[in-house]
Parts: C-alpha cells; structure tokens; sequence
C-alpha cells in the first residue's frame, strides 16, 4: 500500500480534529456511546470553522452491482480527514483494518 505525502493544510484539520476530540473527551468522560461522542465532536469541530459530514453512506460494487449502502463513515472533515469514532478500552486490529478499508473505497 501506497501512502500520499501528508500535506500542512491536513497536518492542521488534524491537529484541530485532536484537539476537539480531546475536548469532547475531557468534558463528558468515557463509556458513552459512539454516537454521542460523535455528535459532540461534530458540533465542536463546526464551533472551530470546519465542515463536517456525518453519517454518509459510501457506496460499494460488488459483483458488478453497485450499492449505494455499502457503508457509512462517522465522520468526514473538510472533504479530507476521515473520523472513526471508537468508544472502547482497547483498539483492536479490526478496528484498524475498518478505516482502512473505508479509506479504500473513499480514496
């Protein structure tokens, strides 16, 4: 696999992304679910100037068939910086192989 050069415009969404995730973390603690840590993190990275989408399907083909609802991302910052949300203990590999199969079929 093949990665781009990070550029300094994602290097500061993503700088911005952490820090508001962090925020989001410190003010209401663990053990919630996904979807309100999401929520939240939406809202401040919106607080912050940026654009976010939330919860978009990313159509796939399989079979020559092409579905619409193959999946959906948790979130998408600025059109560039893709945001699993994780609401666990532990990363597991499986997480990890999730968004980079997300991150295949969104190029």
């Amino acid at each position: 696999m093949q990665y781009e050069e990070v550029s300094a415009e994602d290097e500061r969404i993503a700088t911005i992304v952490v820090d508001a995730a962090m925020k989001v973390h410190r003010a209401l603690g663990p053990g919630l679910l996904e979807s309100v840590y999401e929520v939240c993190l939406a809202h401040e990275l919106r607080k912050r100037g940026l654009t976010v989408r939330r919860q978009d399907p990313i159509p796939i083909n399989y079979d020559g068939v092409r579905f619409e609802e193959g999946f959906r991302f948790d979130l998408l910052v600025e059109e560039r910086i893709l945001c699993e949300i994780k609401s666990v203990q532990t990363l597991h590999p499986i997480c990890t192989a999730q968004v980079l199969t997300y991150l295949k079929f969104t190029n």
